[in-house]
């Protein structure tokens, strides 16, 4: 059984609140360990200890900063293996997956370590007569990242670096679901020689997240999860007049136009629908064939391949996807599936009643797949978050769009097609925040910006690139002009430099 406490100070520190939540292995239904959540007093000690570390680690100069978080990318290679092993085992990911996880959050890690560039301000001589102005970029203080489980690795590593190497000091509250991996990256930043009090760990749920709200020395807070939760806390955050990032639900379309290549459209509508259980903000949720005769064919093809998912314990490296996150989740997402039953939705694939030979107790859920789904159906309005597939099919181009821009949703999107005149008119047109044309799942790459539109980000700031650094740091001008002889007297109008 492992105890998992909080990381406070540079040390692990016991849960002193006296409550705990269970840290279940997924693939067998298991008790892994427990984890402590924290109280308000523990968060505040976190704090304070952070806000002590972060006057000495804000003054070091940036290149030193990304000295530390290079020599902790080369940790998190060392130990690449041991990490993917706690997540898949606490997630539920197959092993290939989880050092995907991994990978996406040190790439955001590898952006970080430009920031004496990024961090660099502008500067004009003689702006006026005799005088210079110049900016610069200075650290918040300390700051603040709620993460979710479904990325355990990647989320704590998107927030945690850009914050760090601006100087800031970090306090991280990961999901008390699978905090196994977010313990290990607060080690590692200490091995790497970062200083003690610049990254901490504290577990817990609402009540520690209330506690980080409510905080006043906590001056930004990142957030990804879900869109009730996210706008509570950008509500909330933003009362308490902090600079808030929250980053909600998804219900990602991808558009397959008569055009597309039908093999490519399977192919990703299959690794993207279904791919870590479909427990990914990112996943395509929804196909959106254009005309019938795409459909029967998108559908035709789908079918065999859904039947054909090949599903195991997060340890088998040959499994497309492992279980889900908890039973709680598994009972949930077989509840829209139960739904869009008696919503009038034809289920062509089946996978409600599917059971890991040996892992009976695991919280496995077969791939599922809806066809003649319709846009008042909640399965299509509402994030399922699970192997589950649904086909919308749409008479034309201009009511895929339509379907797109219509939904509350604004995460990812994809289409399909040969046509760049179509695509072009898509990415110019549709209201998401991130497209991809013949890419399934457009994640952006680390020095890009990641955001969702609508009900899906709230906050002006995106996660990663250079909107990252501009979240957790604060610009300052000056204005200087230095004796030279020049008397202008008292002026009693605004300044001016004509």
């Amino acid at each position: 059984m492992i105890e998992y406490g909080h990381f406070i100070g540079g040390k692990h520190v016991p849960g002193k609140s006296g409550r705990t939540a269970e840290v279940f292995q997924p693939m067998d239904g298991t008790v892994r360990g427990r984890v402590a959540l924290a109280s308000k007093e523990e968060l505040r000690a976190a704090v304070e200890n952070a806000a002590e570390a972060q006057i000495k680690w804000g003054a070091t100069n940036p290149q030193r900063r990304a000295r530390v978080l290079m020599k902790f990318l080369e940790l998190i290679a060392r130990d690449n293996d041991a990490l993917a092993d706690i997540l898949a085992r606490e997630h539920g990911k197959t092993i290939p997956d989880a050092k995907g996880d991994i990978q996406r959050g040190v790439e955001v890690v590898e952006f970080a370590l430009g920031v004496p560039h990024l961090m660099k301000g502008e500067y004009t001589d003689s702006a006026g007569p005799g005088i210079d102005i110049y900016s610069m970029r200075q650290p918040l203080g300390v700051v603040a990242g709620i993460t979710p489980f479904n990325f355990p690795a990647m989320i704590p590593l998107w927030k945690l670096a850009p914050a760090i190497a601006c100087g800031n000091a970090f306090i991280l509250k990961p999901s008390e679901r699978d905090p196994g991996v977010p313990m290990k990256l607060a080690e590692l930043f200490i091995e790497a020689g970062g200083p003690p009090g610049i990254l901490n760990v504290v577990n817990g749920d609402k009540e520690a997240v209330d506690a980080i709200l409510d905080d006043p020395d906590i001056q930004a807070i990142g957030f990804v999860g879900s869109t009730p939760i996210a706008h509570y806390i950008y509500s909330r955050g933003c009362a308490a007049g902090k600079r808030v990032q929250c980053f909600g639900g998804a219900k990602n379309h991808m558009v397959v136009m008569p055009d597309a290549d039908m093999d490519q459209a399977v192919d990703a509508l299959i690794g993207a629908g279904y791919g870590s259980a479909g427990e990914r903000c990112m996943a395509i949720s929804v196909a959106v064939p254009v005309g019938e005769a795409t459909a029967d064919e998108l559908v035709r093809r789908l079918i065999p391949r859904v039947e054909a998912l090949k599903i195991g314990p997060s340890t088998d490296s040959t499994a497309d996807y492992g279980p889900l996150v908890t039973r709680a989740a598994l009972e949930k997402v077989r509840g829209y599936v139960d739904l869009g039953v008696q919503e009038g939705a034809k289920l062509a694939v089946d996978g409600r009643n599917f059971k890991m030979q040996g892992y009976e107790n695991g919280y496995y859920l077969g791939g599922c797949l809806f066809d003649h789904v319709t846009k008042d159906m909640r399965i299509y309005k509402e994030e399922i978050f699970g192997p589950v597939l649904s086909v919308v099919r749409s008479p034309d181009y201009a009511e895929a769009l339509r379907l797109c821009n219509d939904h509350e949703y604004g995460n990812g999107v994809a289409i399909f097609t040969r046509d760049g005149d179509a695509a072009r008119d898509f990415a110019s047109k549709v209201k998401v925040g991130m497209i991809g044309v013949n890419v399934p799942i457009p994640v952006p790459l680390a020095y890009y910006t990641f955001g969702g539109w609508k009900r899906s980000g709230f906050g002006d700031l995106n996660q990663h690139g250079p909107d990252s650094m501009r979240f957790y740091t604060r610009t300052k001008t000056v204005t200087a002009r230095w004796p030279s002889g020049i008397k202008d007297g008292a002026s009693f109008v605004i300044p001016t430099m004509h």
